[in-house]
């Protein structure tokens, strides 16, 4: 089982590497559901751990219908990340309809290999997710993050299946959205899944200062997240005893 931790900070890339992840998905305003880290924390993270290092391509929050503007800025973005020693994208673009822009996602692919492409969870606000999954597979994208288009992969986990059987050998599916070590057991089991995607994050409280104000739109605006070794190692430990279990064939639904 493959173990993909989501993080904003060095120290929580260092805390994710040092846990066991394979894979840490670099991004910054988790807030925001993530975008795109800026070049200085991209070469941090690199210079700072030896696991692979997948950048989110998300020039804003919101919604994952694109200007032409902001396509432009997400294609200069990838070639960025690329210039720093990455090892994997991470993005999503859909039409107005819902559907995957499947032409402006393969021209993205493109300005991205060799790197591994991950369609991240724009795939669960899609209308459709058999035709989604063909989509990002017509694209040429390597993985797709998904909750199986429920707010949490334990809700969407027989979706998640069903997509999974789907896929084949021709897209890996991993499973994301509300995992924790208590229940990643239950959702590998019935997904048959062989890699998960999870925050881990946990608020962090800004040191005391006299000052009242607030900074953004958000209350408590002076927050930050923080992933800790510790909490990684028990999520990898409850991963590694999967592995270790005897093989369970996931339902078919």
């Amino acid at each position: 089982m493959n173990l993909e931790i989501c993080v904003d900070s060095v120290e929580s890339a260092l805390a994710a590497a040092q846990g066991g992840a394979k894979r840490i998905e670099l991004c910054s305003a988790l807030s925001e559901g993530g975008i795109t880290p800026s070049a200085g924390l991209v070469s941090a993270v690199r210079a700072a751990v030896d696991i692979d290092v997948f950048v989110i391509i998300r020039p804003r929050g919101g919604d994952f219908v694109y200007s032409d503007h902001e396509l432009a800025v997400m294609h200069d973005d990838i070639l960025e990340a690329k210039a720093r020693g990455i090892d994997g994208v991470v993005l999503g673009v859909l039409t107005e309809a819902g559907t995957v822009d499947v032409a402006r996602m393969r021209n993205l692919i493109e300005v991205a290999r060799p790197l591994h492409v991950t369609f991240h969870r724009a795939f669960d606000v899609s209308t459709d997710l058999d035709r989604a999954l063909e989509d990002v597979i017509a694209c040429g994208a390597d993985r797709i993050l998904t909750s199986g288009g429920k707010p949490d992969a334990m809700r969407g986990a027989a979706r998640i299946a069903q997509l999974r059987k789907k896929a084949g050998n021709r897209i890996r599916i991993m499973a994301g959205g509300g995992i924790r070590a208590s229940n990643v057991r239950t959702v590998a089991l019935k997904t048959g899944v062989r890699e998960v995607h999870t925050s881990l994050s946990k608020d962090v409280e800004a040191k005391p200062s006299d000052g009242g104000a607030e900074l953004g739109t958000r209350p408590n605006s002076h927050k930050s997240f923080r992933v800790l070794e510790h909490d990684v190692r028990v999520f990898k430990s409850a991963l590694d005893a999967i592995t270790m279990a005897p093989k369970t064939r996931a339902p078919v639904q």
